[in-house]
């Protein structure tokens, strides 16, 4: 049984007042665009990576804006994660203009920020945690050993 505990790097990209999201298409879950944090490389950097190889956009990652602990049963097996939470910027993204999925099994989706509460985005404590977030970003900040490149 491992007992690591995952780290991911997640965006927030706001347009019109929806959020962008990505939707498994198997499970029909919702969450963050982003992922896992490669050993020896930053949050910021990680996230910049993953938007790329998701969307085959080029993005810039902006603000921090908080972290969510979580936990969650997956195929028997306990897993824990933390996701540290950024703003994110594609150029030209428009919440009516669909977003390109390099995934087959992904695709996302712009979701009306007013319906947050009602959605299925994991995990679960963003639908709490988001709006606060993103009202309050001027308070938040963000520490790291790494340089503007991702490298100590």
């Amino acid at each position: 049984m491992s007992k690591e505990i995952e780290i991911l790097a997640r965006g927030v990209l706001i347009r019109s007042g929806h959020l962008l999201l990505c939707r498994n298409r198997k499970k029909n879950n919702f969450f963050l665009p982003g992922g896992h944090i490669e050993f020896g490389e930053s949050a910021r950097g990680a996230l910049r990576r993953e938007i790329r190889e998701e969307t085959g956009l080029k993005n810039t990652v902006g603000r921090f804006l908080g972290a969510s602990e979580h936990t969650f049963k997956y195929k028997g097996r306990r897993v824990c994660e933390i996701n540290i939470v950024f703003e994110f910027a594609i150029r030209g993204a428009r919440a009516a203009r669909r977003v390109p999925s390099a995934e087959k099994n992904l695709e996302f989706v712009w979701f009306p920020i007013r319906k947050l509460a009602r959605s299925r985005i994991e995990p679960h404590t963003m639908i709490k945690d988001l709006p606060v977030w993103i009202r309050n970003a001027r308070f938040s900040r963000w520490g790291s050993s790494y340089n503007a490149k991702g490298r100590r």
